[in-house]
């Protein structure tokens, strides 16, 4: 049972979503193509420029384009913004 419940717990790590909104740079890492230095960008962006309206719109953060965006796209998610 204990196996069970591991297992299960490991697979919810694999297939997390990242709120683009509210995640700190080191969760954004969690992304496929997204190191440390894009990960700062992003939060940078966001803080200047206040939340992602769109999954698209993380097309605007330098580092990050479309193929970046499509290849996340599933595992990307837009929590309510933090005022």
């Amino acid at each position: 049972m204990k196996f069970i419940v591991l297992f299960l717990m490991a697979i919810s790590l694999l297939f997390a979503s990242v709120d683009i909104n509210n995640a700190d740079a080191k969760s954004l890492t969690e992304l496929n193509g997204v190191g440390p230095k894009k990960s700062e960008a992003i939060v940078k962006y966001r803080d200047a420029n206040g939340c992602f309206l769109s999954i698209d719109s993380l097309k605007k953060v330098k580092g990050i384009g479309p193929k970046t965006v499509a290849k996340n796209r599933d595992d990307i998610i837009l929590g309510k913004c933090r005022e």
